[in-house]
């Protein structure tokens, strides 16, 4: 993976900090051009990963790449499902049948077959297998190395205990996707110790990792340890704690961290993305324009 990885969240108005500022890129990405246009300033300054939800209108992005494959040949996007808002929405609207109608990828009957088995023997990996194929759907022909489980979802099997779901996500992407699963959470330390109890070693984890311990179930200090101490592929997000913290503040704590491989940020202007990759590559002892 990358050292910086760009999301997603300006774009559907998701803001931790200003419900203002949640508007306002409400407005300015209203248009898929100006997602795309966001997407070239950051690969002009060499981000060249895109961590995204399956939201809808990510289907349209993954068109427009697809265009001009030798414009993206280097570009990556790594889809992080489900969007829950999507289905229940759908369900709201189309009722469970039309929701499934319109989300299962390939043919109609032989995946309902699949999917109504499933649901009659409630086996549950057959469902996640189902809508992990339909999820990808969107991102034909594009490189996407890592799929990553919501957070909604991981920590709900993480709660429920049920790590078997987990490991079987993880081995279900690598097998029909040709990819590696990462995991979002925002309980890292207890998310490590069920992978590696489903003998899942190394795994990918993005999870809060700030200098106020903002969305860190278990503190900070558990995290500093976890990081110090074991072995994972480290995701830092919400870096600046909400907006508690300054940006380079916030970055230089996450920078002199051990064993964090990544940092997603989100940014709505070039100028924005510039000043945290600059920072963070001040911060890394790399060149500006590396």
């Amino acid at each position: 993976m990358e050292r910086i990885l760009f999301g997603d969240n300006q774009f559907f108005a998701v803001n931790h900090i200003s419900d203002e500022k949640s508007r306002a890129q409400s407005i300015k990405f209203r248009e898929d051009s100006a997602i795309v246009k966001t997407l070239d300033d950051a690969r002009s300054l060499g981000v060249n990963t895109f961590m995204c939800t399956t939201h809808d209108r990510i289907a349209n992005i993954c068109a427009i790449i697809r265009q001009e494959p030798e414009k993206y040949r280097d570009f990556k996007i790594f889809p992080c499902m489900p969007y829950a808002h999507k289905y229940a929405n759908a369900v709201t609207e189309l009722g469970i049948a039309g929701t499934l109608k319109q989300y299962v990828p390939g043919n109609f009957i032989g995946s309902m077959f699949k999917g109504g088995m499933a649901f009659l023997s409630k086996d549950y990996l057959s469902i996640m297998e189902l809508l992990v194929d339909s999820e990808m759907k969107m991102f034909r022909g594009i490189n996407t190395p890592v799929i990553f489980l919501q957070n909604v979802i991981t920590d709900l099997l993480l709660g429920l205990r049920a790590y078997e779901v987990l490991a079987a996500f993880y081995h279900y992407v690598k097998r029909k996707h040709n990819a590696e699963a990462g995991f979002i959470t925002m309980n890292m330390p207890k998310l490590l110790d069920a992978l590696e109890s489903q003998g899942i070693e190394n795994p990918i984890i993005c999870s809060s990792i700030n200098k106020v311990g903002f969305r860190m179930s278990g503190g900070k200090e558990i995290y500093e340890e976890t990081l110090k101490n074991r072995k994972l592929r480290a995701i830092a997000m919400q870096v600046l704690g909400g907006g508690a913290i300054a940006p380079k503040e916030a970055l230089e704590y996450v920078c002199e961290l051990p064993n964090i491989e990544s940092i997603l940020f989100g940014a709505s202007s070039k100028a924005n993305i510039q000043n945290t990759v600059e920072t963070i590559r001040h911060f890394d002892g790399a060149p500006s324009n590396a």
